[in-house]
C-alpha cells in the first residue's frame, strides 16, 4: 500500500497594479462584460457597413398573383414601403413650420434616416440619434414635445422597426436601451430647456410614449421574426422527413426485390446442383472427365447458393419465411385480376403477340407491377373501370395498365402511401435496364406503360428443350 500526496497549485498571481488581496471576477462581472462586448459587436464595429436591402421573392402569396412586368416590380415592395414611411415621417417633421428653410431641414432629418435603413441599419439608427436633437432645436411649433419632436419620433419608430427586421434581436434591445437612455437624459440634465424652449413652451417630457410605442413594434417584429424561423424550420423538417420516407421507402422496396431474386435464383441454383449430381448416373460408365466436369459444376453451384445466401440474407427480416408456393408469373394474372374483380374494379385483360415463357426475375417483375398498379386503381378511384395490356414482342414485354376517372371523387380517401407504388414499380423496371412512363391521362385516368427488355432466347430454349430430356425433373 503506498500513500499519494496531492499537491494543489497555488493561486494565480495577481495582475501587475490589482489591488491586495486579488480576488477573481464573479459571475455577475463576467455577465456584464460579455454584453459591453456584445455592444461593441452589434453597435460600433462596422456601423456603417453596406447591407443593401435584397429584393423581395416573386414566389410570395400576392406576387403569384400578378404576372409579366408587374410581378417583377412586387419585388421592390419593401423598398417602396420604406421610402413611403420616409416620406410620411418628413411629411409630420414639416407640419406647421412657417420658415420654409427650417422646413426643409427638419424633413430631410425625419427622411434620411428612414431611408438610410434600406443600405446602411446600424448607421441609420446612429443617424436618427443625431438628427433628434438637431430636430428638436430647430423645431420651431408651439405643440412639439421634448425630448422627440412630432418628426424624430416618428423617424425613430420607423428606424426601429426597420432596423429590427434587418438586424438581430439582441442589437434591436440595445437601441431601445440606447434611444430610452438618451430619452431620460435630456429629460434630466435639459429639463429645463425641455420645459420652455426658445420658441416657445413644450408640452412635457414623450420618452415613455416613445419606448411604450417602440417596445410594441419591437415586440410585433419578434413575433414576426419568430413564427418565420418557425416556418423555415417546419418546411425544413418536412424536407427531410420527406427525403427521408423517400429513401425508406425506396430501401424496403430494394429489400422485397433482393428477397423474390434470392428465392428465384435460390430455386435455379438448387437445380442445378442436383441435376449435375444426378447426372453422372443418367449415363451408363461414364467417363472420369464427365464425372468431374460434373462435380466441379455441382461444387460451383453449391458454392454460388451458398454465397448468395450469405450476401443477400442480411437483407431478410428476422420474421421473415420463405414462401411455401412458387413465386406468381404472369400465368397467375388471371387469378388476380378475379380478385381484383371481387373487390370491385371492373378489370379487362388483353394480351397481344406470340404467348411465350420468359426469364422468371421478369415475369415476377411484370405480376408485381401489375399487382401494384391495380391496387392504386382500387385505392385513388374506387369505381372506375381498369384495363390490363399484355404485349410479347421480339425484343422483351410490354405491359400497359391504365385506369378511368373515378366516378365519385368525393368518396377517395386520402392515403398516407401515396407515390409509394411507383417507386416500387420504378425500381423493378430500372433493376431489368427497361423503361416506364406514369402519368395521368387526359380524362382524368391513370396510365401505366412499362417495357422489359429480353433477349431472344427461343433457339436457346428449344435446344435445352431437347437436352432437357435427359435430365431429371426439378422436383
Amino acid at each position: 500500500m503506498t500513500d499519494t500526496t496531492q499537491t494543489q497549485s497555488p493561486p494565480p498571481e495577481p495582475p501587475e497594479g490589482a489591488y491586495e488581496p486579488y480576488k477573481p471576477r464573479s459571475p455577475e462581472f463576467r455577465a456584464a462584460m460579455d454584453a459591453l462586448r456584445g455592444l461593441r459587436q452589434d453597435l460600433f464595429q462596422d456601423a456603417f457597413a453596406y447591407r443593401p436591402l435584397p429584393r423581395a421573392s416573386g414566389d410570395g402569396p400576392l406576387a403569384r398573383r400578378l404576372s409579366g412586368r408587374m410581378r417583377e416590380y412586387a419585388t421592390w415592395a419593401p423598398h417602396a414601403l420604406i421610402t413611403a414611411a420616409g416620406l410620411l415621417a418628413m411629411l409630420i417633421a414639416t407640419s406647421g413650420f412657417l420658415d420654409a428653410g427650417v422646413s426643409l431641414v427638419v424633413g430631410l432629418l425625419a427622411l434620411a434616416p428612414v431611408l438610410l435603413t434600406m443600405a446602411r441599419p446600424v448607421g441609420a439608427f446612429w443617424l436618427s440619434m443625431a438628427a433628434t436633437p438637431l430636430a428638436a432645436a430647430l423645431d420651431s411649433g408651439g405643440g412639439s414635445e421634448w425630448p422627440w419632436p412630432s418628426g424624430a419620433f416618428a423617424c425613430q419608430l420607423f428606424v426601429l422597426t426597420i432596423v429590427a427586421i434587418r438586424t438581430r434581436p439582441r442589437a434591436t434591445a440595445w437601441m431601445w436601451l440606447l434611444t430610452g437612455a438618451y430619452g431620460f437624459l435630456a429629460e434630466t440634465v435639459l429639463g429645463s430647456y425641455g420645459s420652455y424652449g426658445p420658441y416657445g413652451p413644450y408640452f412635457g417630457p414623450n420618452t415613455v410614449e416613445m419606448l411604450f410605442v417602440s417596445a410594441i413594434a419591437l415586440l410585433a417584429v419578434t413575433v414576426w421574426h419568430i413564427r418565420r424561423d418557425a416556418r423555415q424550420e417546419v418546411t425544413a423538417q418536412q424536407t427531410v422527413t420527406a427525403h427521408e420516407r423517400s429513401r425508406r421507402t425506396l430501401l424496403e422496396e430494394r429489400t422485397t426485390i433482393a428477397r423474390e431474386l434470392h428465392d428465384v435464383v435460390a430455386h435455379h441454383m438448387s437445380v442445378v446442383a442436383i441435376q449435375a449430381e444426378a447426372a453422372p448416373y443418367r449415363v451408363e460408365n461414364p467417363p472420369p472427365e464427365l464425372e468431374r466436369a460434373f462435380a466441379t459444376i455441382r461444387e460451383n453451384a453449391v458454392a454460388a447458393l451458398t454465397e448468395l445466401r450469405r450476401v443477400l440474407g442480411v437483407v431478410r427480416a428476422e420474421d421473415y419465411e420463405a414462401p411455401d408456393a412458387p413465386q406468381p408469373t404472369l400465368a397467375d394474372l388471371d387469378a388476380l385480376l378475379a380478385n381484383v374483380r371481387e373487390a370491385g374494379l371492373n378489370v379487362d385483360k388483353v394480351v397481344t403477340g406470340a404467348v411465350r415463357e420468359l426469364p422468371q426475375g421478369v415475369e415476377l417483375s411484370a405480376y408485381r407491377i401489375v399487382q401494384e398498379a391495380l391496387s392504386n386503381s382500387l385505392r385513388h378511384a374506387p369505381g372506375a373501370g381498369a384495363r390490363v395490356e399484355i404485349g410479347y414482342v421480339l425484343g422483351g414485354l410490354g405491359v400497359r395498365i391504365v385506369n378511368g376517372p373515378p366516378p365519385e371523387p368525393s368518396l377517395i380517401k386520402p392515403s398516407p402511401g401515396a407515390g409509394h407504388g411507383i417507386t416500387g414499380m420504378r425500381e423493378r423496371v430500372s433493376m431489368l435496364s427497361g423503361e416506364m412512363t406514369a402519368g395521368r391521362t387526359d380524362d382524368g385516368g391513370y396510365e401505366v406503360a412499362v417495357f422489359l427488355p429480353v433477349a431472344d432466347t427461343r433457339n436457346d430454349a428449344r435446344e435445352d428443350s431437347r437436352e432437357g430430356d435427359a435430365w431429371p425433373s426439378a422436383s
